[in-house]
């Protein structure tokens, strides 16, 4: 089977079933692994810094409070 046949039966499809199979398209295109582990990487980070006490922790109020002040909302 052809692209151009494979594309053609596509487009035959339900527009929320093209719609799902191209977000699975896309994401496969992306080096998600990388991505994700880079995430890892940032947390981990983060977390030592807490640990070992170079950075502190707020309540989720006082950072919503300040953020609304930073942003003027």
């Amino acid at each position: 089977m052809s692209v151009e046949q494979i594309e053609a039966e596509i487009l035959k499809l339900p527009r929320e079933i093209r719609a799902r199979l191209a977000e699975r398209l896309i994401s496969s295109l992306d080096d998600e692994s990388e991505i994700e582990q880079s995430w890892i990487e940032e947390a981990e980070r983060r977390y030592r810094r807490y640990v070992d006490g170079e950075t502190e922790a707020i309540r989720i109020d006082e950072f919503l409070s300040q953020l609304r002040q930073d942003l003027e909302l």
